[in-house]
């Protein structure tokens, strides 16, 4: 057999490594410095027009009627879109996963759950045009009692279609965790240590606004150039909602001016191909800085609740962590992010006894979304907070602690995954090294390998 002479694939791979430790330049840094770099807004067309909404003033209301006549009668306007030009008007954007039930309109039917949502979208010749359209577009509502708090929310009188103000798992109102038997675990802990932690919505605020330019093509086919971070998930739901062959579609993406998990959500991007197919002519849908800031989903506000049975070494032996996501008045991504949270419990920490519920709430404000690690953020703020509080208590220091009750390789995990790969302990221990810090010998010894040392 001929000897294959593997010296050239040993200093590809070795090339590949060098970069660990080094500066190195961004593939995309030149064209954005120099300007040359595409965005969505930098395609143009002729005859383009303009979409602008009309957005709800009120957090929870019944739609009694909608008069577009006076804002019809603004020169350049071309068209108003409500719900009934929507092909599929209810959707559940995670339903490419299996996720439902649809829980959403494009455009609402007969009410709104949030100040913002958008109602109808009004095309016009100008920007100009379609926002003093939009100005004179009368909505008459009936005001009904908003609710903002989560735990509020899980007892007031629902206000969502399937008859519950939080997201159904498995026919449970929250995604669950039990190991162990953590009652027990509180009765032999030397001491008990509760807290609360909470967190508010947190908007990406991105340079560049939530957008999208809608094209119909000669061949029948809509080509929609848009700033989304999620081109193909977004592509198949609007599919979905519009109500034609997924082949009819053509996604433009490209560099998005900054988005952080923001621009996962399909919400501009349906009613402008919508429009541009009723239309047969461009349509630009573009987010307002204040429309950003308003409506664009924010990451979830939480609350979370630990209680902790801790002996006096420092062994944490049960964790009770109650949850409540805040996914405003749509499910959007949430239900996925609550789930992740839960998962994440209780922490990077081997603990024997662990009750969790968490759970995927709906309230009368802004949906909530994707974010840089959300479902996992919000809940490690609250778990070191935790551990920081623990160590003050107990009078012992917090990497210690943190060392003494780390994922070791082979553990269980109170989702029941074994650990593999673990590396906290080292970790820990690199960051003491390098600020100085001398831990105590028996754990300076220790390894994610086992726990003698």
């Amino acid at each position: 057999m001929e000897k294959i002479d593997t010296s050239f694939f040993a200093k590809e791979r070795e090339a590949e490594l060098s970069v660990v430790g080094e500066s190195v330049q961004r593939a995309d840094a030149r064209g954005h410095v120099t300007g040359r770099t595409q965005f969505y807004e930098d395609v143009t067309f002729p005859n383009t027009l303009h979409l602008k909404m009309v957005r709800s003033t009120r957090h929870h209301a019944l739609i009694k009627g909608i008069d577009t006549e006076a804002a019809m009668k603004v020169p350049g306007v071309v068209r108003i879109l409500t719900h009934k030009d929507v092909p599929n008007n209810w959707y559940t954007i995670l339903k490419l996963i299996g996720v439902g039930p649809d829980d959403e309109p494009v455009l609402p039917e007969d009410r709104v759950l949030f100040m913002g949502e958008q109602i109808c979208a009004v095309l016009a010749e100008t920007p100009q045009a379609a926002l003093e359209a939009a100005r004179r577009v009368v909505v008459d509502y009936e005001d009904l009692p908003p609710v903002f708090d989560v735990e509020a929310a899980m007892t007031s009188t629902p206000f969502k279609k399937d008859g519950t103000n939080y997201f159904v798992y498995e026919g449970h109102n929250c995604r669950r965790i039990r190991f162990g038997d953590v009652e027990k675990g509180f009765a032999e802990a030397d001491h008990v240590i509760e807290h609360r932690y909470e967190s508010s919505p947190i908007e990406h605020a991105p340079t560049e606004t939530t957008g999208c330019t809608a094209k119909p093509e000669g061949n029948g086919r809509i080509t929609i150039y848009s700033n989304t971070q999620a081109l193909y998930f977004t592509l198949d739901n609007m599919a979905l909602i519009l109500g034609v062959p997924f082949n009819k579609l053509r996604l433009v993406g490209g560099t998005v001016g900054g988005g952080f998990g923001g621009k996962v959500d399909v919400i501009v991007e349906p009613i402008a191909a919508l429009g541009a197919m009723l239309t047969n002519r461009p349509v630009k849908y573009a987010y307002s800085r204040a429309e950003e800031m308003q409506v664009s989903s924010p990451r979830a506000a939480e609350r979370i609740y630990i209680k902790d049975g801790v002996m006096k070494d420092g062994r944490i032996i049960a964790r009770k962590i109650t949850l409540y996501v805040d996914a405003g008045a749509y499910c959007r991504h949430s239900t996925y992010g609550t789930t992740k949270a839960a998962a994440h419990m209780p922490g990077p920490y081997t603990i024997p006894n662990v009750h969790v519920d968490a759970y995927c709430v709906y309230t009368n404000r802004t949906p909530s979304s994707a974010m840089r690690g959300f479902g996992v953020t919000i809940g490690d703020f609250a778990l070191e907070s935790q551990m920081d509080q623990i160590a003050r208590f107990l009078d012992m220091d917090p990497m210690e602690l943190r060392l003494l009750n780390a994922y070791r390789d082979g553990d269980m995990k109170a989702h029941r995954k074994k650990v593999d790969g673990a590396a906290l302990v080292e970790v820990i221990q690199a960051a003491a090294r390098q600020t100085g810090k001398q831990l105590a010998p028996r754990f300076a010894k220790m390894s994610s390998m086992t726990r003698e040392g």
